[in-house]
């Protein structure tokens, strides 16, 4: 059966055909994880250098084995949300656990990392407010600043003496203020200067949220961007996921109680959200412990990285991400395509995810990798970009 396209298809189909002209296109792909780095696609078993699992924590046996007994427990799903009946045991303990890790009074968990910076400057800023992000800042970010109905102003990426200068401009103006960063920045590795961000927002009586996503469990030991500096250097908000290193799924504020207390009464994507379920929650303990219990392993997805990077004459990097910049989106494409038909997964990144002029490969280490696999990636991405600068 035929059935006639609506305003509403043809809308759309006029969106994805400009999309395809330009290289700009998403399309989702089946993917079967079969351990911490391999993956099967489309019949193919690939090495896969872009994943965010870290450590390689999914499949580790102790962190499965946590999240079936919690099943077993608990049950599948949490049933509510945590102010109706949503709120598990594991939770509470979950909550405890990564406060004592990020040296904070308290902690709130969050159905997922996007889901908490949706929640957190809408909390806490309205109109009458200011705030200063990162150009590069994560997109959740992004979102929850525009959601809080404050002033919005965009620093220059890692640019102290442009966000200084902004503060001195519209700091007056404003009743409260945020600076809202990434710690690790997700799409060129590199570190926040955490120490002057806090100088600043000190000075200008601003409150700093990081975003330390891609930082815990692979910086400084796994303890985090604020620990990658001489002295700590630690943001009154801590924001961070159970997603990445930890290998499970959630989101977390660390910060004080009493900020926590807010958000447990304001903060909608929690209050209006059913509670994460607590297979993720137990897998997610069990990581911490291992996160803990194991600095080498946090220290191995580093090590890789600048392995790489020595054997690809690229710079040597801050974090386990490390991106590959090729400038043109037809370029990237193909450098993927290649990459895969060498039986490597690595993901093409193109705006709006990266400024336009920038697209690149996004590669990222997991302490699961092995020398010979990230020896055979160097070789494969040298001989990409030799051949590029050839043709240029």
């Amino acid at each position: 059966m035929t059935s006639k396209l609506t305003s509403l298809d043809r809308f759309a189909a006029r969106k994805l055909e400009g999309l395809e002209r330009r290289n700009l296109r998403r399309k989702l792909a089946q993917t079967q994880t079969l351990d911490a780095v391999a993956v099967e696609r489309d019949g193919e078993r690939l090495i896969n250098f872009c994943s965010n699992d870290y450590l390689g924590l999914s499949h580790h046996p102790e962190v499965i084995e946590a999240s079936r007994q919690a099943v077993l427990e608990h049950g599948a799903g949490s049933g509510a949300s945590r102010l109706v009946t949503g709120g598990h045991p594991l939770l509470f303990e979950l909550e405890q656990r990564l406060a004592a890790f990020k040296g904070t009074e308290d902690c709130i968990i969050f159905g997922s990392g996007y889901l908490a910076n949706l929640a957190i400057t809408p909390a806490l800023l309205g109109s009458t407010d200011l705030v200063l992000i990162d150009e590069y800042a994560h997109a959740c970010l992004h979102s929850g600043a525009q959601l809080s109905r404050a002033r919005v102003e965009m620093f220059r990426h890692n640019d102290m003496a442009d966000l200084a200068a902004r503060l001195a401009a519209a700091r007056g103006d404003a009743r409260n203020a945020m600076i809202l960063t990434d710690g690790v920045f997700s799409m060129d590795g590199d570190i926040a200067p955490l120490p002057t961000l806090i100088e600043l927002a000190d000075q200008y009586d601003s409150w700093l949220l990081v975003d330390d996503a891609h930082g815990i469990g692979t910086v400084a030991g796994g303890r985090g961007a604020a620990n990658a500096f001489t002295t700590a250097a630690t943001a009154p908000l801590q924001m961070g996921t159970l997603s990445k290193a930890l290998g499970s799924y959630g989101g977390y504020l660390a910060a004080s109680h009493q900020v926590c207390e807010l958000l447990r009464t304001r903060a909608r994507p929690l209050v209006f959200t059913t509670a994460p379920p607590p297979a993720a929650i137990a897998a997610a303990l069990k990581a911490l412990d291992l996160v803990e219990q194991q600095p080498d392993l946090c220290e191995r997805p580093l090590e890789l990285a600048r392995r790489f990077c020595a054997a690809a004459g690229l710079p040597d990097p801050a974090s386990p991400i490390v991106p590959v910049i090729l400038g043109d989106e037809t370029r990237a494409l193909e450098a993927s395509e290649r990459l895969r038909q060498a039986g490597l997964l690595v993901a093409a990144i193109r705006p709006p995810t990266v400024p336009k002029g920038t697209a690149r490969l996004r590669v990222t280490f997991s302490a699961a990798h092995s020398e010979t696999d990230v020896d055979r990636l160097a070789k494969a991405v040298q001989d990409i970009r030799l051949q590029y600068e050839a043709a240029q």
